[in-house]
């Protein structure tokens, strides 16, 4: 049973309460705070801009690929291209105010960044008050707002009338030290497990790929009791069958594939047996699942049936080692597309079945460490993202008195 409304707002009142021991909290606006400015794009034009840079220029891309504490960026301009020949300083933050809204990054190196980040530089005056890093993870609440707080029009954008107004909390130094050193404490937590899950994903692959790297000859088509033929010409390979939109609900009983890992929907039907193996063939074209219940499989989907001689399991963890040649044959359009016959065409080994379970056994291992939802690493990472996102409102949730 969940903890009533109530009871946590005064359990988090009370934590507060202790940390601050008695000091009320000051509160100043955005635009009090910061020198608030938007970023902009050298012009393009100008190739000098562009070549040989050394200044780093942010965009969204930074984010999605190196975290929200950045020292460098991806893409870089040159000094010529700074506009009246200022950096955003060092320890600046800059959000996302349109496209992606509601994204920020603590900056500690001196920098550019593109149009889509209103950028946020400390004023002198605050600069003994606050801490970069505080202002860092109060910046998660401003994204909140942000998402909620967009224009209407052509283009998304954040309200920044009140942008500038939202209010920020100046805690004593001692306390913002304290909040920044338990969110740290769980963020580093966090990397770690990260960085192990990625290592272990590593060690999988390379097992997989060892574990099904049979080798064959063009003489005898067969290896250490290892057969090889065409996987066209041992199972078959069906399309899926297509359902219009108002025959999915929302929740039910089969999952619909169609053209994405995800399911689109469900059906009152399947049309496919469980422990059977699928490629999608358009949109995220050339992607492989394996789904150990019943389902229903669209139009953009091919699926396998296989004889007694092949263990559906064995099949899906040996096209996992041929989806870079999968991949290769998908035709780039608008939406891309896979041919049937570039998995038909896929040279295929068939060791005896106890082999083949033997594989599979193993892989399954590694597969529930590294990829299961309910089990292994994955869920670890899961629980301590909830309990550091549940610290983080926690200590980031200071009393305000009105007067």
């Amino acid at each position: 049973m969940s903890e009533p409304l109530n009871t946590r707002k005064t359990r988090k009142s009370a934590f507060m309460e202790r940390l601050l021991d008695g000091v009320e909290v000051e509160w100043k606006t955005v635009n009090e705070i910061f020198h608030v400015k938007n970023g902009y794009t050298p012009s393009k034009k100008n190739k000098e801009f562009w070549t040989n840079g050394t200044v780093p220029w942010f965009r969204m891309e930074d984010i999605r690929t190196n975290g929200r504490i950045l020292s460098d960026s991806i893409q870089h301009v040159s000094e010529l291209s700074i506009k009246g020949g200022k950096y955003f300083p060092a320890n600046s933050i800059i959000i996302a105010t349109s496209a992606t809204i509601g994204e920020h990054a603590l900056i500690t190196v001196p920098y550019l960044s593109n149009q889509r980040f209103t950028n946020l530089s400390l004023k002198d005056e605050f600069k003994e008050i606050l801490t970069p890093k505080f202002l860092f993870y109060y910046c998660f609440k401003l994204d909140d707002w942000c998402r909620n707080n967009t224009t209407i029009g052509n283009f998304a954008g954040v309200d920044m009338v009140g942008f500038k107004k939202f209010p920020i909390p100046i805690p004593p130094l001692s306390v913002q030290k304290e909040i920044v050193r338990i969110l740290d404490t769980f963020t580093e937590l966090t990397a770690e497990l990260t960085a192990e899950l990625t290592a272990r994903k590593k060690q999988y692959a390379y097992y997989r790929d060892e574990l099904l790297s049979f080798e064959s000859t063009k003489d005898t088509k067969s290896t250490k009791n290892v057969e090889w033929e065409r996987l066209g010409d041992v199972i078959t390979l069906k399309r899926g069958r297509r359902l219009v939109r108002s025959q999915l609900e929302e929740t039910g009983t089969f999952a619909v594939y169609q053209n994405a890992m995800t399911p689109l929907g469900y059906y009152h039907e399947s049309n496919v047996k469980a422990y059977t193996t699928f490629v999608i063939c358009a949109g995220a074209a050339g992607e492989i699942g394996f789904s150990n219940v019943e389902y229903w499989a669209a139009d953009d989907v091919h699926y396998c049936l296989t004889p007694d001689s092949i263990n559906d399991k064995f099949l899906y963890y040996y096209l996992l080692t041929q989806k870079h040649k999968i991949l290769s044959q998908v035709r780039r359009a608008s939406i891309p597309r896979l041919s049937k016959s570039v998995i038909e065409k896929l040279d295929f080994p068939i060791p005896p079945l106890e082999e083949q379970q033997r594989i599979v056994t193993i892989l399954d291992k590694f597969d529930t460490l590294t990829a299961s939802i309910s089990e292994g690493l994955p869920k670890e990472i899961a629980l301590r993202k909830k309990q550091y996102e549940y610290y983080r409102e926690l200590l980031l949730t200071f009393p305000r008195h009105e007067g």
